[in-house]
């Protein structure tokens, strides 16, 4: 095992599938067999190793691991020594402090001496001390939204998602401490620099990939300045005049999140044959 680069990613729940889709998009081909802790990638010479998602982050510094998807809040309370290779675009999460709806606590040198119910004591701590004050911290691995009902805590620090569940127990957020994705991150010591590198690359082309389109449409010579400007592409639109002189087809990377407005303005503009393809994977 030694011999080969390990990468380790979460043994179950949604970022192991999620994980194991991403390496697989990026040619990692693996196949995890009842349960085990180990697989094989073919044709290179790297191991995936299953692991709990919030030992991802120490393994990796201890250097039982080279490479690791995990939560970059994980990353952020772990306080170990990584290097972040690549933000992998899922996952995203906000981490807040929040109290109860209507309190005296209305800014952090508030919280001077109160109770704090948190799984991020790291990070919680860090926070209060940047803001010059200290507390105490309750530290939990469970739920904690109910914490100040129970008159555990008199505030808590948690992930912020809809904040629907913060309305069910009449909490507000008093600040953001920071926002966070699912990230790869890196032992700073690893022998295998040089594989790593490829696998961050091979990873990179997957997860640009999923965030572009590419877009093709023919519009009027006259309009082609324009639409350029509408679709500038990575480096400059694929331009090229059809056989009607008067039109060009043009081909150009966006954002897919901006797809559909592009789409309505090239319209507007009088493109017709208007094309979206997805993107399986690119190097740019």
């Amino acid at each position: 095992m030694t011999e080969n680069l390990r990468i380790g990613i979460p043994s179950k729940g949604r970022l192991a599938d999620l994980s194991t889709q991403l390496l697989q998009e990026a040619g990692l081909r693996f196949r995890r067999q009842d349960r085990s802790l180990f697989a094989r990638v073919r044709e290179m010479p790297i191991d995936v190793t299953f692991l709990r998602t919030d030992d991802i982050p120490v393994l990796c510094a201890e250097g039982a691991i080279d490479l690791g998807i995990t939560g970059g809040d994980l990353v952020a309370e772990s306080g170990a020594r990584l290097t972040t290779r690549l933000n992998l675009g899922v996952g995203n999460c906000r981490l807040a402090i929040c109290v109860p709806d209507g309190g005296a606590v209305t800014k952090p040198a508030d919280l001077a001496g109160k109770r704090i119910a948190t799984s991020f004591p790291h990070v919680t701590c860090e926070y209060l001390a940047k803001h010059g004050t200290t507390a105490h911290t309750v530290d939990l691995t469970g739920s904690v939204e109910v914490m100040i009902a129970l008159g555990v805590a008199d505030a808590i620090v948690d992930l912020v998602e809809t904040g629907s569940t913060l309305a069910a127990n009449r909490l507000r957020i008093l600040d953001e401490i920071g926002s966070y994705e699912t990230v790869l991150v890196q032992n700073p010591d690893t022998k295998h620099t040089v594989l790593a590198d490829r696998v961050v690359r091979r990873l990179e082309g997957v997860v640009i990939a999923r965030a572009y389109s590419l877009l093709e449409y023919n519009v009027p010579a006259g309009k082609l300045a324009e639409a350029e400007k509408i679709t500038p592409g990575f480096n400059s639109p694929t331009v090229n005049r059809l056989e009607d002189e008067d039109w060009y087809s043009v081909r150009a990377m966006v954002r897919r999140s901006e797809v559909i407005e592009i789409m309505e303005r090239l319209e507007t503009l009088g493109a017709t044959a208007i094309l979206e393809t997805a993107i399986a994977n690119c190097r740019l």
